[in-house]
């Protein structure tokens, strides 16, 4: 398919993406974030409200992220470095200061407009709407979690992966790497290795690990009493919540995986939590452990891109391997729905169980 530029695309589109953590974005503020190969410019107004724009002046290509914002009677508004040109948050041109008085009268600047993208606010997130019609309103909503509206972001980390978005999804949801990337005494070693169960079942684009008592060879998880369940989802393009959940009291790790360029992907993991057991846990402890989980698959992920650029065959064997299987199957499908207009046919049909060794 192609993008909105017209041009062959390799992303899923028609779908909401990370744009990036709310908190790292102030009033009047703006900042430049590649996503799915296009350079976006992210601001907030003067009001607070978050808004994306291109980061590609429209008159000579320059990047508006080095201008600045300004406000003015109208509200707030982008002002380009190189001419300065203005721009109202909905991507509309307000100002061209080079025009004469004779020529801002027979000129209707109102018709020049910078590319827009829709976004919305929720969870501490920003996420950014990317469809295939740069034009059409979002056909879905917003991203939800399993977790109080007004949750709060208690922790977020990132790591780039240089690879493609498909080898970061399947890295992250296979769990039979987990003893051996994460070789850990705090959390697995190949020593502890045993069969294992887990149900999987259908969700709206996805499929999750229906909740399910967490796993014994983990040791982390028992510092969080007995009396717990966890769930896994894996919802397009790259939603992965893990819930971890003991009566009403939470802890919520989201792992959102989202392109930068077909050779690059981020990886973010924003953790939320009600559960009085981490309290006692040192916040940089925590975000230590985030970040050697993230560094050892983004090594591990470099080293199979210099194997996959020879273009060799793989393997996909059972049922370890399955829910890559899945993730592939629900790409496929969701560009076939939306470029053909077929259902969309979610390959999970019923709850079903795999088994594997980890």
């Amino acid at each position: 398919m192609t993008n909105a530029n017209g041009k062959d695309d390799v992303f899923l589109r028609d779908l909401w993406y990370f744009g990036m953590v709310g908190s790292e974005i102030k009033p009047g503020q703006m900042v430049q974030k590649e996503r799915l190969g296009e350079l976006v410019l992210f601001g907030r107004t003067h009001d607070g409200e978050a808004f994306a724009m291109t980061d590609i002046c429209p008159h000579r290509a320059i990047l508006l992220s080095g201008g600045e914002i300004v406000k003015t009677e109208t509200g707030t508004q982008v002002q380009c470095p190189y001419h300065g040109w203005r721009f109202h948050p909905d991507g509309q041109c307000a100002n061209i200061p080079s025009l004469t008085a004779e020529q801002t009268e027979g000129m209707d600047i109102s018709k020049i407009k910078a590319r827009t993208y829709p976004v919305h606010e929720s969870y501490g997130v920003i996420w950014i709407w990317f469809g295939y019609d740069a034009e059409a309103e979002p056909c879905l909503d917003p991203p939800t979690l399993d977790i109080p509206a007004d949750s709060k972001i208690r922790m977020h980390d990132e790591c780039d992966f240089n690879c493609d978005m498909d080898a970061a999804v399947i890295s992250l949801m296979d769990p039979a790497h987990i003893p051996y990337i994460h070789n850990q005494s705090w959390w697995r070693t190949p020593k502890t290795m045993h069969e294992k169960a887990k149900t999987f079942g259908p969700i709206e684009r996805g499929f999750s690990m229906l909740p399910h008592k967490p796993s014994s060879n983990s040791f982390i998880y028992k510092l969080f009493g007995t009396d717990i369940t966890t769930e896994i989802r894996l919802e397009l393009p790259g939603l992965r919540p893990e819930y971890m959940k003991a009566g009403d009291k939470h802890v919520t790790t989201v792992t959102i995986v989202t392109p930068v360029n077909a050779a690059k992907t981020i990886i973010s993991v924003i953790l939320y939590w009600n559960h009085p057991a981490v309290s006692f846990v040192p916040k940089w402890l925590i975000r230590r452990g985030m970040h050697i989980f993230m560094e050892q698959d983004s090594a591990a992920v470099d080293s199979q891109a210099i194997g996959m650029s020879y273009d060799p065959p793989q393997m996909f064997i059972h049922d370890s391997d399955i829910p890559a299987k899945w993730y592939l199957a629900l790409r496929r499908n969701w560009e076939k729905h939306r470029k053909d207009g077929a259902d969309f046919v979610n390959p999970v049909k019923k709850p079903t169980t795999l088994r594997w060794r980890s």
